[in-house]
């Protein structure tokens, strides 16, 4: 009895021994944990964004974890910056940002890079002197938004003459990606000889787009085309020109290419559109992320711009 009563208390010692050590085991054989935050949900592009998130992290699940998060609009900055906080919180290794500001987002990710948090930058490019005043570097996995849009706005300068009247409606104004999305949509319709006679900000969003296309209608009855800086607004533009009694006399085009505007795009509600391959965006972030997290980078070393592919989309592309 005795012996047995030894051999189960030092069997009991070793265990309690180890039991400390295991945390640490654990912790070791951790997958990185990768947060997506993105804007709005409810825009058909980012749910395109986030799925293809998921599907990369699903066929690459040994390698990493993936958290995915988005706001309810476009404009919910605040919420975004809050989603940031907590996943500073919750101690996640990497973090790929579409921001909704490129200036607001700024303060937020400095707290989330001195936590120790690599940051890749998506979509929308934050803005580079705010990146300076706070001696961050960020870089930017996407696509040249002022091409993009002068793609689109170029195969609309084929449809119209010299002289025409036509407006931009705008993202988010203070947002990177609408500021280019406009150049680009300007620089065509300089090329072309149109006459830009209004730009005003849809917010990104079908309902403001679409209040923004009929007043610009009412104010400029003549106008010929409405070049809108995403689908979202482009869908709000067609809904307006309908109204209006203008199907057929007011040329729409968008940017995004997301699956509501397709059916539009075969019936020439809507001329052209670009895409800037949704599903792959956040993708290239993330591997963006996991690359420096694999090579021990620090944050300090990373920065620049990796340019990811736009095209031109018409009811003749396959």
């Amino acid at each position: 009895m005795n012996t047995r009563i030894r051999l189960k208390l030092i069997a009991a010692t070793i265990l309690v021994c180890a039991l400390p050590s295991l945390p640490a085991m654990a912790q070791t054989a951790a997958k990185p944990k990768v947060a997506l935050v993105m804007k709005s949900l409810a825009n058909e592009f980012f749910l395109t964004m986030e799925n293809g998130a998921k599907e990369h992290q699903k066929a690459h699940a040994a390698q990493y974890d993936l958290i995915a998060n988005g706001i309810k609009d476009e404009t919910d900055t605040s919420n975004q910056i809050k989603i940031v906080e907590q996943m500073i919180v919750s101690k996640v290794n990497g973090l790929v940002i579409a921001p909704a500001d490129s200036k607001a987002l700024v303060p937020v990710i400095k707290k989330a890079i001195d936590a120790g948090i690599i940051v890749v930058n998506i979509d929308n490019k934050l803005d580079d002197a705010a990146l300076k005043e706070k001696g961050i570097t960020v870089p930017f996995v996407g696509p040249d938004n002022r091409l993009g849009a002068k793609l689109v706005g170029d195969y609309l300068a084929k449809q119209i003459k010299s002289g025409d009247k036509v407006a931009i409606i705008e993202g988010v104004s203070t947002t990177f990606n609408a500021q280019q999305r406009t150049l680009g949509f300007q620089d065509a319709m300089k090329t072309a000889g149109a006459n830009v006679v209004a730009v005003q900000s849809g917010q990104w969003e079908m309902d403001p787009g679409n209040k923004v296309a009929a007043a610009i209608l009412n104010a400029h009855p003549d106008v010929k085309a409405l070049l809108a800086g995403n689908d979202n607004m482009a869908l709000g533009a067609v809904a307006a020109v309908k109204a209006a009694g203008k199907t057929g006399k007011v040329l729409v085009v968008g940017y995004d290419n997301i699956n509501a505007i397709k059916p539009m795009l075969k019936d020439g509600r809507v001329l052209a559109t670009a895409d800037q391959f949704a599903s792959q965006q956040a993708v290239f972030g993330i591997e963006t992320v996991l690359k420096a997290i694999t090579d021990k980078k620090a944050q300090s070393t990373l920065g620049g711009t990796v340019e990811t592919k736009v095209a031109l989309v018409t009811k003749d592309s396959k």
